[in-house]
Parts: structure tokens; C-alpha cells; sequence
């Protein structure tokens, strides 16, 4: 593994200011959600928020991806390509996931919504991966081991399924990342696992922290389009992300709507 960016104060400020930027865009495009609109419509918010502000989308052109969201719809998990098709239905299950650069510092977040009224299922299965990524936020302190945050996800995920009455599958093929000058970077961060292991957590390091949950398998399938990432029996999926840094003062989530 190659060493670990760890940034300065200033340098976190400046990824904070790109974290402020993925956050209105994630706004904007939230407050736009609804039945009849094209996740394509979505994108074109989305961009045209990144750039008012200064910044570029770091999605678009990402590896050869076409837009600066992704849009992943019900049994999506990760990844999905917007789309003029693929227009929001009532009781859909969306997942947006953004990302922004700005002064050269990434931003990464991912929030899931229902379009109009989600089944309970639904409700309950965006809600555990938002608690789950709570938790694994809350184990991000200097001192602690990068799984100690793996297992604060898969135990958060677990205590809500006992809760729910579900058993969340838990994606086992992606994870959370390192972040900072470049939008992936070293350490990957397992959603799952025991904790203890990994590098130590240190001061001054960045890392998104992004748990998937479904209501049936943990298994994932890629599409053909070479991005959309489903789940291999057909059940919904969510997922939540924020950008965190470690600090002396505990976690800082970099990607944070500001408060009104």
C-alpha cells in the first residue's frame, strides 16, 4: 500500500470548501426529485452547481464516466449513468452520489431519497445505511485502526436489521476511500470486518465513508454499460457517503450541508 496523504490544516479548510460545494449540489438536486423527471435532468442541476460555484465535477470524464452524478435508481447500487430514460416514478428509490473538485481538492458525498412516498421497506433500508455510515463516522478518531470503522458500519447495519426486522446485506465488493488532491486514494475501507486492523488513523487523514445496504443479497453485478452496478437478485439498494477528516478534535465531515 502507498503511503497515506495526510493533509494540513490548510489543506483540509480547502477540502471543506469543495465538500460546501458537493453538499448544494446534492441540495439542489434532492429538491428537484420527484415523478416524471429524468435523472439526466438531475445531472444537468447537479453540474451546472459545481461549476456556478468555481469547481469542476470530478465524476465526468472519470475513468471515461459520461456525467457529473451518479444516479443509481431502486435496484441500482452504485454507479448508474443519468439517463433522459430513465425517468423517477413514484415510490422509487434513488441514490445520488457527487463529486466536486475545487482548488484542486475533492469532495465526495452520497445521499439516497424516495421520489413521493417510499414503501416502509424502503424508508427502513435508506435509513439503517444512513445510520450505518453515522457510526462508521463516529470511529474516525486518531489513535483507532481503519476497520475499527469497518466494524462500526457492520454493526450499526446489523443492530438496525434486528430493529427493522430485515437482514441487510452488507455490498461486500465496494467500499469507502482515501480522499484529498485525488478523488480515490489509499486506504480502501471495507464495510464490514473485524475491527483492530489497518493503518492507524492519524491527524490530518481524509476518507470517504460510504456504506451500501440492500434488502436481500450482499452480491453485486456490473452491466454492460461497464458502470451500473446492480444487485445480483433483483432488491433494492442504498447509499450514503460524507467526505471525513480525521482531526484532533474528532471527525469533521468535510461534506456537510451548512447549517441554515
Amino acid at each position: 500500500m502507498s503511503k497515506i496523504e495526510i493533509k494540513t490544516p490548510g489543506q483540509l479548510e480547502a477540502m471543506r470548501a469543495s465538500g460546501l460545494v458537493v453538499a448544494r449540489a446534492l441540495r439542489n438536486v434532492v429538491d428537484a426529485v420527484k415523478p416524471g423527471v429524468s435523472t439526466w435532468e438531475l445531472d444537468e442541476i447537479a453540474e451546472q452547481t459545481i461549476r456556478d460555484a468555481g469547481a469542476i465535477p470530478s465524476f465526468k470524464g472519470y475513468q471515461g464516466f459520461p456525467a457529473s452524478i451518479c444516479a443509481s435508481v431502486n435496484e441500482q447500487i452504485v454507479h448508474g449513468i443519468p439517463s433522459k430514460k430513465q425517468v423517477l416514478a413514484e415510490g422509487d428509490l434513488i441514490s445520488i452520489d457527487c463529486g466536486a473538485i475545487l482548488d484542486d481538492w475533492h469532495g465526495d458525498s452520497a445521499v439516497t431519497v424516495g421520489v413521493g412516498q417510499l414503501s416502509p421497506a424502503d424508508h427502513k433500508l435508506s435509513e439503517a445505511t444512513r445510520l450505518s455510515m453515522l457510526a462508521g463516522i463516529a470511529a474516525a478518531v486518531p489513535g483507532g485502526r481503519l476497520t475499527d470503522i469497518s466494524f462500526a458500519i457492520e454493526s450499526s447495519a446489523i443492530e438496525s436489521g434486528e430493529r427493522d426486522g430485515i437482514e441487510y446485506g452488507i455490498v461486500a465488493d465496494y467500499g469507502g476511500h482515501g480522499i484529498g488532491s485525488k478523488m480515490h486514494m489509499d486506504p480502501f475501507l471495507p464495510n464490514y470486518g473485524k475491527p483492530g486492523k489497518g493503518p492507524r488513523l492519524k491527524v490530518g487523514m481524509a476518507i470517504a465513508i460510504e456504506p451500501m445496504l440492500t434488502l436481500g443479497t450482499d452480491d453485486s453485478q456490473e452491466l454492460e454499460d461497464g458502470w451500473t452496478v446492480i444487485t445480483l437478485d433483483g432488491t433494492r439498494a442504498a447509499h450514503w457517503e460524507h467526505s471525513v477528516a480525521i482531526t484532533e478534535d474528532g471527525p469533521w465531515v468535510l461534506t456537510a450541508p451548512e447549517e441554515d
